[in-house]
């Protein structure tokens, strides 16, 4: 067993909120949310988390800072005219902005943490959508219904890019069980097999955006 480290003379190192947020966006984008604890958050600065304690307040707080970083420099498009092409606009910049940032969809997912850029999308579809002539009320649940749309298609791709990574190039099961399918079971599944990981990988979120909102919408 290696012997313990010595134990730090001197003054405990300083560390700014950048150096804490820049650190736990690694540790999140690497290992996910559940792996980003405040005493490991600590470690990793090498640090005490009473230190750390002193910089955020807890992890609701860190989550808060690093929503904030990952909404950073977000480029919000020209919108359209047409309220409906607002919608699918504003709704399609919103997925194309988390799609790169696939760890913060865990964080507000949660649905009560919330980066300031989030509100102008909510402002956005909700306006555009009664404008559409729906009541108020009906908007907020037709940007809900695009919301929870957009962060299932979101969370899906990204669960299966890691499983695919964490496989390193060997077949999936799905794919395994696509390939000894019975076609006469399952004929329609059987025909698609060789093509089905093609085509679900497509990017086919604004096909089923216009659907969705055209279900919505008077």
């Amino acid at each position: 067993m290696p012997p313990s480290p010595a134990p730090r003379k001197g003054r405990p190192p300083r560390v700014s909120r950048a150096e804490i947020v820049q650190v736990a966006r690694r540790v999140m984008d690497e290992e996910g949310g559940d792996r980003l604890t405040m005493r490991r958050l600590a470690r990793e600065l090498e640090i005490t988390p009473m230190a750390l304690y002193h910089h955020v307040r807890d992890k609701e707080e860190l989550m808060l800072l690093l929503l904030a970083d990952y909404a950073a420099g977000a480029e919000l498009p020209e919108l359209p005219g047409d309220p409906r092409e607002r919608i699918v606009v504003a709704a399609r910049a919103m997925h194309d902005l988390l799609a790169a940032r696939p760890r913060a969809v865990e964080m507000i997912t949660a649905d009560d943490l919330l980066a300031p850029v989030g509100l102008w999308f909510a402002e956005t579809i909700v306006d555009a959508a009664v404008a559409c002539g729906l009541t108020p009320e009906r908007a907020v649940r037709a940007y809900r219904t695009i919301w929870f749309y957009t962060a299932g298609e979101l969370t899906v791709r990204a669960a299966g890019e890691r499983r695919r990574a964490e496989r390193a190039g060997e077949p999936t099961y799905r794919e395994r069980v696509f390939a000894g399918l019975d076609g006469d079971a399952y004929p329609r599944l059987a025909g698609l097999a060789g093509r089905w990981v093609e085509i679900t990988a497509e990017d086919s979120y604004e096909e089923g955006l216009r659907a969705v909102v055209a279900g919505l919408l008077p």
